[in-house]
């Protein structure tokens, strides 16, 4: 791990965090996001009666017509209209905040996390979103410019039970986005698969993952009639989850992210367990140590306290890694020392789990 002399991260300005906070908040607001561009409404004629439809390009840049109304209803066509607007200024807002340094995914993303809102999936459902979109969304939730990987994986984790009234196909809700999803066939004969790729040979994947014992190991998702990988210790991951937004495409996307302390844990324990990759540990060891300094310096995270419920497994591996660990932070003295001394103290009970709060404005760094 080579010893980083510089900041890994800068906060962001007041005014952008507040101004992210508010596109947020009303985001929230919304149970369905319109798909693909804002688009406009067209009245169609012709056949002796004449219809509203809302036409706009899907993020595989296609156009397409969606029907409203007939003409004559002005109710459900001022509503469309309204969509149309917010979607028209949500865009405006990703856009400058683009400029200003927030990480924002592209239009593939965009367009497959707004489907999965739509159909109630993420949040509502309790599908987490981990990985490096994750990260980047953390990134902007906790006010923070770093450096983050472009990534063509939408890593999404299913907690033990998803709050869906009845099970909902995954495979299905992914492929009405219309951006040519198939399944990537699983590595031995006959084994379920796990993963979405749009085709092409650099296409976006999806990726299911769960808690299990093993890495790698396909367990059943009964509630979205798919399967998963199982990744160690995502029970302690996923465990109350805090809502959050991904900016992606033109769109601001309420999701559900890990708790940051868990995931800063998770990313520095998945750091020192993939040296089969090193480039994929040495971004986890980043990501992990970026987050650490954030969380400690700019939202007064006690490290210490945080380590409560963390499986013991974890915490020896944590504690075998501490000093590539704090070569990374070489410039984040106070978080360096909070980091050490947290990894010396004997780990506390876990705490009783509790829900998830609702969907608010991003904390201000301090």
């Amino acid at each position: 791990m080579i010893r980083s002399p510089h900041p890994l991260y800068r906060p962001h300005e007041l005014a952008f965090r507040t101004q992210y906070a508010e596109l947020k908040e009303r985001s929230c607001s919304m149970a369905r996001l319109l798909p693909g561009s804002p688009g406009s409404l067209v009245r169609r004629a012709g056949t002796g009666r004449a219809y509203w439809y809302r036409v706009y390009q899907t993020a595989a840049g296609v156009q397409v017509e969606d029907l409203i109304c007939k003409d004559g209803d002005d109710q459900a066509l001022a509503l469309a209209q309204t969509g149309i607007e917010f979607a028209q200024w949500a865009a405006a807002q990703v856009r400058h905040l683009r400029k200003l340094d927030f990480q924002v995914a592209d239009k593939g993303v965009a367009g497959v996390l707004a489907g999965l809102h739509n159909s109630g999936l993420l949040a509502a459902a309790g599908l987490s979103v981990v990985g490096t979109l994750g990260y980047a969304a953390w990134l902007n939730e906790l006010g923070a410019h770093a450096i983050s990987a472009s990534t063509q994986d939408i890593d999404l984790a299913a907690r033990q039970r998803l709050l869906l009234a009845a099970p909902l196909s995954f495979q299905d809700t992914v492929q009405a986005t219309r951006l040519g999803f198939v399944p990537v066939p699983g590595l031995a004969a006959q084994a379920p698969s796990t993963s979405l790729k749009r085709l092409g040979r650099d296409g976006l994947r999806i990726d299911m993952l769960a808690h299990g014992k093993t890495l790698g190991a396909i367990v059943p998702v009964p509630a979205l009639m798919w399967h998963a990988q199982t990744v160690p210790h995502y029970d302690y991951l996923l465990s109350q989850p805090r809502q959050a937004a991904i900016l992606a495409g033109g769109h601001c996307i309420p999701v559900l992210l890990p708790q940051p302390v868990r995931f800063m844990w998770h990313k520095f324990y998945s750091s020192a367990t993939r040296q089969s990759f090193p480039e994929k540990a040495d971004k986890d060891m980043r990501q992990a140590a970026t987050l650490a300094a954030i969380l400690v310096e700019q939202q007064d995270e006690d490290l210490a306290e945080s380590l409560a419920g963390l499986p013991a497994a974890m915490a020896t591996v944590l504690r075998s890694r501490l000093p590539a660990f704090l070569r990374l932070l070489a410039a984040h003295a106070s978080t360096s020392q909070a980091l050490g001394q947290a990894l010396a103290r004997p780990q506390a009970r876990q705490p009783p789990s509790v829900a998830a709060p609702p969907c608010h404005p991003a904390p201000a760094s301090r």
